[in-house]
């Protein structure tokens, strides 16, 4: 669980609060127009950022202050952030542990994660000899080993076609089915597709969530703005 209490956040000008709780386990997308602060939200998360006021909390262990390393939280970039000069075994090893030299453990485990997204037998390719899509699995196997409770997704699968984005958010849904998960995406369709709630965020205001039906069902100005 995920909670965002009273937070304040103020950087050249701009204003970001949010008070609310995220459910889960379970998939929240939060979308809005650019520059309203999705990726401050999730900067603030991960610990990027730090909050002028209020806290961040999961579980109900206070991470405001941790850096981010120490936190219970994992984070899936757009670009995949995989090392080039290293294979992809040793990209998703990196998950458990930054050490040069994974253990065997680690590397059976590596094996593992790759088999579970799909890329069993690419363990000694490099990333340039994949295609988007198996970097994008190679990333997320990644994920798995770090096996923190909170996932943070900032428009991780945006460079891939709409079947292949669906197929990789929906792998995503069956793999972390106990990880809290929020998904930032400037297409509705997915968040319709894939998310149990929705967060809006317009202007440094971040709304609380709302179960993905509702969220469409009855749009408020700011949202059928966007919408349309």
């Amino acid at each position: 669980m995920l909670n965002l209490d009273d937070i304040g956040f103020a950087r050249n000008g701009f204003r970001l609060t949010a008070d609310f709780q995220v459910p889960g386990p379970g998939i929240t997308a939060v979308i809005g127009p650019s520059g309203g602060g999705k990726s401050t939200l999730l900067s603030l998360i991960a610990g990027f950022e730090t909050p002028d006021a209020g806290r961040i909390l999961v579980n109900n262990q206070d991470i405001t202050a941790d850096p981010p390393g120490d936190r219970p939280v994992a984070i899936l970039f757009q670009d995949n952030n995989l090392f080039p000069h290293l294979d992809v075994l040793a990209n998703v090893a990196l998950g458990e542990s930054p050490r040069v030299r994974p253990t065997p453990a680690t590397l059976a485990r590596s094996k593992d994660a790759l088999s579970r997204v799909g890329l069993e037998g690419a363990e000694h390719r490099h990333p340039r000899d994949l295609s988007g899509g198996q970097q994008s699995r190679a990333a997320l196997a990644r994920i798995l080993l770090t096996d923190r409770p909170v996932v943070l997704m900032d428009e991780a699968f945006s460079a891939l076609g709409p079947a292949l984005r669906t197929d990789m958010l929906e792998l995503v849904k069956t793999l972390l089915p106990n990880a809290t998960i929020l998904m930032v995406t400037h297409d509705p369709e997915d968040a319709k597709r894939i998310a149990d709630h929705v967060i809006f965020v317009d202007g440094g205001t971040v709304e609380a969530p709302v179960e993905t039906d509702d969220f469409f069902a009855n749009p408020h100005d700011a949202l059928a703005r966007y919408l349309t």
